[in-house]
């Protein structure tokens, strides 16, 4: 009978984000990837990956999507309803690119459409996997109509309830009989502010407040005005939020992203780059155009000595892989 031998790569080491990116003397490279659609497989997802191992990612973010109730009509004047989630396995996923790639993974954890409870089985689920790094966030709201959406109201209330995990303590009060490693918690921010705070200065409120309940990082959505980010930095350290503000960079592929990417994102686009993108003519000079703009937006973060510059690789894999081979 043929023995079959698996090979598991082990993390290099079992720092954190943070001491991780402490030990870099170089801005490091990270990228977030989505766990794959309902029935595609992972060979993509890992062939993508593979690809970026070339320029030493610290750590690889993975997205997390909560399910959503789908109307079906029936054609007798009913409709049947289903809940699909069309992209599971954040966990697995994660736990297969720890040990495929030996490369430190950041799962995001979600308020939205997950139970207190549910969110607990997942820190369990992931604690037994040896993952001790996440990302804590809000999530997009989820659609009228869904029972799913009894969670947490905001990702400080998500945070709260990771801080007792690491004490040793379930939601209903009762005590761990074994404490695990400890949770590591990054958490998101604005630099052009969140699309329902009312102001900058609110909004950088909750990041304090996210801050001050030990997030250990934040993350910024994506922004294509450097200064922007560079003010929001200043910022934040005159409130005295002093945690590490990673620049999370989005290179512009498509022509309609010119109209998609401020609508979907609420982010503000610089007069130079709209223009430059309005004179393409398809999607291959667009995704040029944009390639050049964030080649040029990651060296001047460099220059300022940013610790690290996370890559959002949704639809642009072909774009980060060409500009972090010009970088890096």
């Amino acid at each position: 009978m043929p023995i079959f031998v698996m090979r598991i790569i082990q993390p290099a080491n079992k720092m954190n984000v943070i001491d991780s990116l402490n030990s870099c003397d170089k801005t490091a490279f990270s990228f977030e990837v989505l766990p794959p659609i309902k029935g595609t497989g992972s060979t993509k997802l890992f062939s993508n990956i593979e690809r970026l191992m070339e320029f030493k990612p610290k750590y690889i973010n993975i997205t997390t999507h909560h399910s959503e109730p789908v109307y079906t009509d029936m054609g007798d004047g009913t409709y049947k309803r289903s809940t699909i989630r069309r992209r599971p396995g954040t966990v697995a996923v994660a736990t297969a690119i720890q040990h495929r790639f030996g490369v430190p993974v950041v799962p995001h954890i979600l308020c939205n459409g997950y139970s207190l409870e549910e969110t607990e089985y997942v820190l369990i689920d992931l604690q037994l996997s040896g993952i001790n790094d996440i990302l804590v966030l809000r999530g997009d709201r989820c659609k009228e109509g869904s029972a799913r959406c009894k969670s947490h109201a905001h990702a400080i209330d998500l945070l709260q309830q990771v801080n007792r995990f690491n004490e040793g303590f379930f939601i209903d009060g009762s005590p761990m009989k074994e404490r695990g490693e400890r949770f590591t918690c990054g958490v998101a921010c604005y630099p052009e502010k969140h699309e329902e705070a009312p102001n900058l200065e609110s909004d950088l409120m909750v990041l304090k407040q996210k801050a001050d309940a030990g997030a250990a990082y934040a993350v910024t959505q994506m922004f294509f005005d450097n200064e922007k980010y560079f003010a929001f930095v200043e910022r934040a350290r005159a409130m005295g939020i002093n945690i590490p503000i990673i620049p999370g960079i989005k290179p512009m592929h498509r022509l309609s992203q010119l109209n998609i990417l401020p609508k979907t994102f609420h982010v503000d686009l610089p007069v130079e780059l709209v223009a430059a993108m309005q004179q393409c003519k398809d999607d291959a000079a667009a995704a040029q155009v944009g390639r050049e703009w964030a080649v040029a937006q990651c060296r001047e973060l460099m220059a300022k000595g940013v610790p690290n510059i996370h890559f959002y690789t949704i639809n642009a894999m072909d774009s980060v892989y060409e500009i972090a081979k010009t970088i890096y």
